[in-house]
């Protein structure tokens, strides 16, 4: 099926064209953004897509990563791994992963697939860890063996502060060439009730930064301070994606309320505000924390959206199709699409709604080919293959 997609633009005064801003409905709240570009930037011209099915009969897919050979890692949230064949076909659950809590949004999440992959078999995942008192988000790596068997299980990262409550697990892994890996993290639906996304010492809603094999990186910013030493950033509400820039540091993005999705650049040490300030509000109407959408003690996000597109995975676009070469491409769960951000200079200067009825897109994952494959979360859920022009 191929869709062919028209641009919008206005002629301004003097002959001059600009593009409109995407549509997406009226705001929740009535912040003014801090500076022009974090909201509702102009719409860039259309992509023409080709899309495909490329492997379906999986259950509410959460995570993808691409292996050496054409094969794919794919999560299901209910507690499954699976092997998907450069031809589309699904393999039986992977064996070897440790217990694992279906709780609400919790269960299996994300996969990644180390740098070293070819020489170590070196996966990572994330999940719902089941230990007294509920549940938390935890990180472990295995290495995957030639016959699907996961074995040498470890945890390298465990929550702190189990929860009952089935809310806001996050979370993303990122393995480095470097040997680090970053793990993001969720409140657990605490809300602007809680007071852990702010408190150093625990690891709810922050960005996390470990070593593979689970211990500490020494230039970690709380090394030595007070506060957790794991901890890289700090006051986040929900981290469904991350992601390696061009400049090879860190992004991710993460579910407000009801409006203030953020995209951010976690910067070591700095503190994203969450729940003091937001650009959302509470899903009663009602204001949030301090009822402020920003304050000097606080980093502003690159960009935010309200309403919101409540994000999944993302991915920077390394492919063949130039027009799209750096930009950000962004799994959206509510009203659902593939979300396309151009950025210049830390900025982000357009965006692109692909795909607006497909359903939930969980995840993104960028193709050697150029082509992208978009996780479809449902219960009856797919992979798409999505090429674009």
């Amino acid at each position: 099926m191929i869709r062919i997609l028209t641009a919008a633009c206005v002629l301004l005064a003097g002959g001059v064209y600009a593009w409109a801003q995407v549509q997406q409905g009226s705001a929740n709240a009535d912040f003014t953004p801090a500076f022009p570009e974090q909201a509702r930037a102009p719409a860039l011209p259309e992509t023409p897509v080709t899309v495909e099915t490329f492997a379906e009969g999986l259950e509410n897919p959460w995570g993808i990563a691409a292996l050496p050979g054409g094969q794919f890692l794919v999560t299901e949230r209910p507690g499954r791994m699976r092997l998907i064949n450069a031809d589309g076909s699904v393999s039986a659950p992977l064996q070897g992963l440790p217990e694992i809590a279906e709780l609400g949004q919790g269960g299996l999440l994300d996969v990644a697939v180390s740098p070293d992959f070819a020489n170590s078999r070196l996966i990572f995942w994330t999940y719902a860890k089941p230990v007294n008192g509920g549940a938390v988000t935890a990180a472990a790596r295995g290495t995957l063996g030639a016959d699907g068997q996961i074995s040498d299980v470890q945890d390298i990262f465990v929550q702190d502060n189990p929860s009952g409550k089935g809310q806001h697990f996050g979370s993303r892994v990122v393995p480095m060439s470097d040997g680090t890996v970053w793990v993001t993290t969720g409140d657990r639906g605490a809300g602007d009730r809680g007071t852990l996304v702010q408190d150093i010492e625990t690891t709810h809603g922050k960005v996390i930064r470990v070593n593979a094999d689970g211990t500490l990186p020494a230039d970690n910013p709380f090394v030595g301070r007070a506060g957790n030493d794991q901890v890289w950033s700090l006051g986040h509400r929900n981290m469904q994606g991350a992601a390696i820039g061009p400049d090879g540091t860190l992004w991710t993005i993460e579910h407000g309320p009801r409006g203030g999705d953020e995209l951010n650049r976690p910067q070591p040490g700095a503190n994203y505000g969450w729940p003091v300030v937001s650009y959302g509000i509470n899903y009663s109407g009602s204001d949030l924390g301090s009822g402020q959408a920003r304050a000097p003690e606080f980093e502003e996000p690159v960009y935010y959206w309200d309403p919101v597109i409540a994000p999944g995975g993302m991915m920077f676009y390394d492919g063949s199709y130039a027009d799209w070469q750096g930009d950000l491409l962004i799994g959206s769960l509510n009203p659902g699409a593939l979300v396309r951000l151009r950025l210049e200079n830390g900025r982000v200067v357009g965006e692109e709604r692909i795909l607006t009825d497909v359903g939930r897109v969980r995840d993104v994952e960028v193709l050697e080919d150029g082509s992208v494959l978009i996780l479809i979360d449902s219960g009856r859920g797919s992979v798409l293959r999505v090429t674009p022009g």
